[in-house]
């Protein structure tokens, strides 16, 4: 069985946690901490950032880290590069666990945009977006004065400009929530992230019903290297590098 570094954040890195306990690895899970009271991984946690490339090379060698898997969040750009260079800089075999993206089904109104600045110019004055893009990345839509915002996040968001409501919650949200909210608010707009997956892609079928139009952020390319979509195949490849 091997030492085992999880970079997780994600519903796929708890479940590949609680598998990999379960298969008989020791298993660190890392979490980057910008999350208050986080779900809890199966075996040891670990949080907080490790201080670039340089940082985590030298976590992967005094730990004795035997099997890398990186199960971050498809927008995690900036870790995931790290990882690829700790990991080669190490020697320490390393999996990119990807989600696949999602795809427009019939009935769909995309539009889809290269990055969040894009997204924000995307909107037409006088609409009311939905934002479920994270707490973090609000800058260029809070200078579209022209809009009105709701922004759902997990963390509490202080400072807001007045045509901004905010909206706490923790997902997967059911698609009846997602149609109440949307019908709720009189949103004519719907951002989000191609993040993939099933626990939050209510949000799409219920602007498909609504025929609401969505301002699509495409994913950023992950970094060169072995992939696999499923938590499955990661454990298969654990157990294939495994001492």
């Amino acid at each position: 069985m091997a030492r085992v570094l999880i970079l997780g954040g994600t519903g796929e890195a708890l479940r590949l946690a609680e598998a990999a306990v379960a298969a008989g690895h020791a298993v660190t899970t890392s979490l980057a901490g910008r999350t208050e009271s986080p779900r809890q991984p199966a075996g040891a946690l670990r949080t907080g950032g490790f201080g670039g490339v340089e940082g985590l090379a030298a976590y992967l060698r005094e730990e004795a880290v035997e099997a890398l898997l990186d199960a971050t969040h498809p927008f995690a750009a900036r870790i995931a590069a790290n990882a690829a260079e700790a990991a080669e800089q190490t020697g320490v075999p390393r999996l990119k666990l990807l989600r696949p993206a999602w795809q427009p089904l019939a009935g769909d109104a995309w539009q889809q945009v290269p990055n969040l600045e894009a997204a924000a110019a995307a909107l037409p004055a006088g609409c009311r977006a939905l934002l479920t893009i994270g707490r973090q990345e609000l800058a260029p839509f809070l200078e579209r004065e022209d809009l009105g915002l709701v922004v759902r996040s997990i963390e509490p968001l202080d400072g807001l400009p007045p045509q901004v409501r905010q909206i706490q919650g923790r997902g997967p949200f059911a698609l009846a929530e997602e149609l109440a909210l949307l019908e709720a608010e009189a949103i004519d707009r719907l951002v989000t992230k191609n993040a993939g997956g099933k626990a939050a892609s209510a949000k799409l079928e219920a602007a498909r019903r609504l025929r609401i139009q969505v301002v699509m952020v495409e994913r950023p390319a992950p970094p060169p290297g072995p992939s696999v979509a499923r938590v499955e195949a990661a454990l298969a490849w654990l157990a294939g590098i495994s001492p």
